[in-house]
């Protein structure tokens, strides 16, 4: 069908081009017909122009604005006019103005939608992803993947500025294990035989340093096969970066810029650098997770000091078992309900808590089902720590320590929103988590696993007690918090093949497993390795972040479910049974 071009977009017509001829195409996103005269909203992803059509104007182009429906493709040929008083629309940038129509032609008929386009968000998720081409139409979701493309461009001309170069990695690559299942493709070729989808670039960006690119990025697919949730898909997005003769301080450095150049440039803001920086520890004991979100004070306790003495059995056998007692004041919250209490302590449960102590603080002291059990000293030690006043309610969680306080951090998260302590106008809360642990032990398995990868540098003075006591050796591992969201991790890699040895070992990786899976790695560390680091950062992560969308999947054109299928081409599906005898496989 012929048709003529676009002069300008559905956002470009302003006060300064009224009476000139334009041509517009675009999408019909609503009609109205007031009284005879026809007013179409016509979209593109620029925006959106008002068109006219009038029947004393143009007889024949307000037979065909009659026909039109929503959604229908088409080009118009008019004339820019001042819209009537009265009538502009302040609430769009073309919204003084309005395209007086001399000629429309159809490009395309179109179904009636299965929902209105720009009221998707209030349509169930299943069917927007189902006609996830719809959805993309509407004004969030262009919005999104806009500001995402800008997001890009940001990052790519950062590194390009600060001489990085983009290299592109293998996405067929062997098996390693890197801390969840690999999705495995099956060789043709040799039989029997697969490849698996990166996990991330780790072991490329790694021999790229020993290769002697000393800054690579790359902005990359990463793929893994494990249960979804909101923020979690089977194929994401990484901003993956390299640097050698580098430490942890280089890094910080370069990624701060990045954070700077990213708020300015897609959110016209400003950050304060340099960014603040805490102790996995500290945060542990303070926040109760490793990804604090700082935008609001409530702030846990360490009590154990308060009660080093106490013959109450419940902190009495927290302390000999090295364990932890961890309270946190909730202001103002001494009127709460029993029912109130028992839905906050199931809360707690349903964490893997035990139990859940908790007391309101009075003019007379604590007011508590186990109050009896504590020594006038230990309740005042507990209001003294704690730092409260009548009318407080005080929550207390005893046990062994990460898991006590990883339930107290998650009570903490719990009353805030309670309390509304996070307003829509907060400042972003930047953070650099330091000094994790190198190791966790597992109690099923009973073995440690890296607590960020195998790779990870321990701190270099602690390296002897890799053999004697691993569980206490710390990681030179950082990680990048947003608004309690890890949005980026990394450390100072093991650049030396016999440090990488110990660490195998440590994981009670035998020498044949380690050099079956990590050989090649550690043959290229023989060779020269430099001292190099890097990090990676979740871009549908800071993406969804910067959106101030609670779901990595409203910024991302075609996401997959909470099941990991995409309802839209039905994948994964099943293939025919000549393609699976090529593969040598056959379906149990």
């Amino acid at each position: 069908m012929k048709f003529n071009r676009r002069t300008h977009t559905c956002g470009e017509l302003r006060e300064e081009n009224i009476g000139e001829k334009v041509i517009l195409n675009g999408w019909v996103d609503n009609r109205r017909d007031l009284g005879g005269v026809i007013f179409v909203d016509l979209r593109d992803r620029y925006g959106i122009t008002q068109i006219v059509f009038e029947p004393h104007y143009n007889v024949e182009s307000h037979k065909e604005g009659s026909a039109l429906r929503s959604e229908f493709v088409v080009a118009v040929e008019g004339t820019v006019r001042k819209r009537p008083d009265n009538t502009e629309n302040l609430s769009i940038p073309t919204g003084l103005i309005d395209v007086m129509v001399d000629k429309i032609i159809i490009l395309n008929e179109a179904k009636t939608p299965p929902f209105p386009i720009q009221k998707s968000e209030n349509v169930n998720e299943d069917i927007r992803l189902e006609y996830r081409y719809l959805d993309l139409r509407s004004e969030k979701m262009q919005k999104n993947l806009i500001m995402r493309s800008k997001m890009y461009n940001t990052v790519r001309n950062y590194f390009n500025d600060n001489g990085f170069l983009e290299i592109e990695t293998p996405y067929l690559m062997k098996s390693t294990p890197e801390g969840a299942r690999d999705f495995l493709v099956p060789s043709r070729i040799h039989r029997g035989k697969f490849y698996a989808l990166p996990q991330s670039p780790q072991t490329y960006k790694q021999l790229l340093m020993v290769s002697g690119f000393d800054k690579y990025f790359q902005i990359v697919k990463c793929f893994r096969d494990e249960d979804l949730r909101a923020d979690r898909q089977p194929e994401f997005t990484q901003i993956d970066i390299e640097m050698s003769f580098v430490d942890q301080e280089d890094i910080f450095q370069m990624v701060e810029g990045l954070m700077v150049k990213l708020y300015k440039e897609t959110k016209n803001s400003e950050i304060e650098t340099p960014i603040r920086r805490m102790d996995f520890h500290e945060a542990m004991e303070k926040y109760g997770s490793d990804k604090p979100d700082l935008r609001f004070n409530l702030e846990m306790k360490t009590l154990n000091h308060v009660f080093e003495n106490s013959e109450f059995r419940v902190f009495k056998d927290a302390i000999e078992s090295k364990g932890i007692i961890s309270g946190l004041v909730a202001e103002g919250c001494g009127d709460y309900t029993r029912n109130q209490l028992d839905v906050i302590t199931n809360f707690v449960k349903q964490l893997g808590a035990g139990g859940l102590i908790w007391m309101r603080v009075t003019e007379d002291g604590l007011d508590a089902p186990v109050a009896k059990f504590m020594t006038d000293d230990e309740k005042q030690g507990i209001i003294d720590n704690l730092g409260a006043k009548p009318g407080d309610l005080l929550f207390i969680i005893s046990g062994p320590k990460m898991k006590s306080l990883s339930i107290m951090g998650f009570l903490r998260l719990e009353m805030a929103k309670r309390l509304n302590l996070i307003k829509p106008d907060t400042k972003p809360s930047l953070l650099w988590v330091t000094n994790f642990p190198l190791l966790e032990w597992d109690e099923d398995t009973k073995r440690f696993y890296a607590m960020h990868h195998p790779f990870t540098s321990p701190n270099l003075d602690e390296v002897d007690k890799l053999e004697t006591d691993p569980g206490s050796v710390n990681a030179r591992a950082y990680d990048l918090v947003l608004n309690g969201n890890e949005i980026a991790g990394g450390s100072i890699r093991i650049h030396n093949s016999e440090l990488q040895s110990r660490m195998f070992d440590a994981l009670g990786v035998s020498k044949e497993e380690a050099e079956t899976k990590f050989g090649f790695l550690m043959n290229a560390f023989k060779y020269g390795a430099p001292p190099h680091g890097g990090i990676a950062f979740g871009f549908d992560r800071l993406a969804m972040l910067f959106a101030g969308e609670d779901s990595i999947r409203d910024v991302i054109a075609f996401p997959k479910t909470s099941s990991a299928s995409s309802l839209m081409d039905d994948s994964p599906s099943f293939v025919d049974e000549e393609q699976l005898k090529e593969l040598f496989i056959k379906i149990r």
